[in-house]
């Protein structure tokens, strides 16, 4: 049965459906990495490099196709081609690695599974990281083009970056969808741009073409490892987006994710790389200094900063967006408290805004621009957050390969072998730079991963104290039954809050045994969420009486889709007086919220600080009674205090 409230579905043609979420997830999902030609090869070169590059032909050549075949073993057959495939109902993102291997049907061992979450944990927390440097350096790199144009401009970059980085976190909350379509065209008109100014530069110098093969880069690899080695924590600026292009899986799916990358984005970023090898052999010393501006004539260069803004400013979305759909799965898998979540889409579960999130990670970016005020000093920040998302993405995917997939080990050893000798390569070369900027996203990375081990452990500590407390909700209801003197029933319905319907709710417990009363009519409501954007009206709520037909008290258990309100007074309005246990309407209820009053006791488990953490963590749980939509002047919070 349809839902009335529904938007009218989409009307058009599968093939014009396609087309729009394809330029829907470049103007989301291929901001990143379409702009890491802005700054990379400029990095690579720069002279104040703590280990430079000498800018010669065969080096240029080298660094040229090192970029090309990391891109394509990387990101096109790695990403693209296999970890898009390992997807939770939808979902990517290591996080949702994470769910895959913790699953009874994978086999292992429960301490390698544990291990494995822990890594998980990690190279999400590290994703958090890059979350807060993408925005920063590529909009900086994109604003420092005004500086080639006209150089007494430069004192403007790092205020332009703050106001761009604000406007763009504001517009966050109009969603995923609409922000796609937005920067969608933009997106093409940039990678068309990409392309062309390459194929130009190529022109200029067609011997570039030879970094195509991969012997350029084996050659300048093994052969100059003393140069290679150290190159290679600049090369992987040129991979940056691909642990976003998993993480928004979500938010378009792989077909559309997979269209867009062959098709568009992977040709223009290499004609662009191709181009400005080309303006750097033929001028090293005249070319370096920003060689993706210089592509272009001098009346070209102030529209193609201008684009190359809009571009990175959309470069931020991917990393965003990832960020949101990061946190919903480590709110779902309990390592983070429940937030304010708003679905932003009734086409696509994954399409979501997150306001904490988003407006935290504003402010960190900001802190960001305003510390380093340049793209390359951020650099080194950003090669150290990719390259270790990536690697552990890399162990769970191969592991999740092998053990639910059951592919043949010789293939995944193979295969996992090559991947992780290039994952591991360019992780042990951003481990060189950090005592200049690669010691940032470690930082952010342990902060992270700290808060959310610390939410998982008190948040089963709690629950553990908690289902204590409750005790059994059957058991509970039979005692009524037993209890002399028998509870004095008032006139009225008590709507109770509960997480299940296996324990009994604080707040009713409390009522009974402390003010020795219970409502005429009782019901105990349970909220339940399917992945279906919606749920009809007629499978919305489901009974139980909980073993007696005449006491009054009810078990209800309410069923939303991801796009529905759960609203819980107009869930129950639709079977007020369908039953005689069931109250006629709700115009006197009252809705009994059970809160807990968290304390810093001396039970064991976690250390002193790490308590506190969890504390402070939990102050920014979201409001159980405006999310359930309950009418605040017949709400009553009933609480408990636990210690941890």
């Amino acid at each position: 049965m349809p839902n009335p409230d529904r938007p009218s579905a989409d009307t058009r043609s599968p093939s014009l459906a396609r087309t729009a979420l394809t330029i829907g997830a470049l103007g989301v999902v291929y901001g990143d990495i379409g702009t890491s030609p802005i700054y990379t090869i400029q990095t690579i070169f720069n002279p104040d490099d703590p280990h430079p590059v000498p800018a010669t032909a065969d080096n240029i050549l080298g660094v040229i196709s090192l970029i090309i075949w990391s891109v394509t073993l990387i990101v096109t057959l790695e990403y693209v081609l296999f970890v898009l495939r390992a997807d939770n109902n939808g979902e990517g993102g290591i996080l949702s690695l994470i769910t895959l291997i913790r699953r009874r049907a994978v086999p292992g061992s429960l301490r390698t599974k544990a291990l494995l979450a822990g890594l998980g944990i990690f190279g999400a927390s590290l994703f958090f990281g890059d979350s807060m440097i993408t925005p920063a350096i590529s909009v900086l790199s994109a604003v420092e083009g005004l500086e080639i144009v006209k150089p007494s401009l430069a004192n403007l970059t790092v205020p332009i970056t703050a106001v761009i980085i604000v406007a763009l976190f504001t517009a966050q909350k109009f969603g995923t969808a609409k922000v796609g379509r937005l920067f969608g065209p933009v997106m093409i008109i940039w990678f068309t741009t990409l392309g062309v100014a390459g194929i130009h530069g190529i022109t200029q110098n067609p011997e570039v073409l030879k970094a195509l093969s991969p012997t350029y880069a084996v050659a300048f690899l093994f052969g100059h490892f003393e140069i290679a080695f150290f190159a290679l924590a600049a090369v992987v600026l040129a991979i940056t987006g691909a642990e976003a292009l998993y993480a928004d899986l979500g938010h378009f799916g792989r077909a559309a994710i997979t269209r867009a990358w062959l098709i568009l984005v992977f040709p223009a970023c290499m004609l662009s790389y191709l181009g400005q090898g080309a303006l750097v052999i033929q001028d090293p010393v005249a070319n370096l200094s920003s060689p993706f501006f210089l592509l272009v004539p001098d009346w070209g260069r102030l529209p193609l900063v201008l684009l190359a803004t809009a571009a990175t400013v959309i470069a931020s979305q991917a990393v965003i967006t990832g960020a949101f759909s990061v946190t919903h799965q480590a709110i779902q898998l309990g390592y983070l408290p429940r937030l304010r979540i708003t679905h932003t889409s009734d086409q696509a579960i994954g399409q979501i805004y997150v306001p904490w999130i988003n407006w935290a990670l504003m402010v960190s970016v900001l802190t960001l621009v305003f510390a380093f005020q340049s793209s390359q000093k951020l650099a080194y920040a950003f090669g150290m957050a990719v390259t270790g998302t990536i690697t552990i993405t890399t162990i769970l995917f191969f592991y999740v390969a092998q053990h639910r997939w059951r592919a043949p080990s010789w293939l995944v050893f193979v295969l996992a072998g090559v991947f992780l000798t290039v994952d591991v390569l360019f992780l042990a070369a951003n481990l060189t730079k950090l005592v200049h900027g690669a010691w940032l996203p470690l930082l952010i990375a342990i902060t992270v991963f700290t808060v959310m081990t610390t939410w998982q452990r008190g948040r089963a500590q709690v629950t553990s104290r908690r289902e204590q407390e409750e005790g059994s909700l059957r058991e509970f209801v039979d005692s009524l039954h037993t209890r002399l003197p028998e509870t004095v029933r008032v006139p009225g319905t008590a709507v109770f809050l509960n997480r299940s319907k296996e324990t009994t709710p604080l707040a009713m417990r409390a009522n009974v045994e402390h003010n020795h009363v219970l409502h005429q009519h009782a019901v105990i409501i349970s909220i339940e969420t399917r992945p279906v954007p919606y749920v009809p009206a007629s499978e919305r709520v489901v009974l139980d009486e909980l073993g007696y037909a005449d006491d009054g008290i009810t078990h209800v258990t309410a069923s939303f889709g991801y796009m529905d309100e759960p609203n819980v007074p107009a869930a129950l309005a639709l079977i007020c007086g369908t039953a005689p246990e069931l109250p006629v309407s709700l115009g006197d209820a009252s809705y009994f919220l059970s809160t807990i009053d968290l304390e810093v006791g001396d039970s064991p488990g976690m250390t002193l600080w790490r308590k506190r953490l969890f504390l402070a963590t939990a102050g920014i749980t979201a409001d159980a009674a405006d999310y359930f939509r309950l009418p605040r002047d017949q709400t009553v919070i009933i609480g408990s205090r636990i210690d941890v």
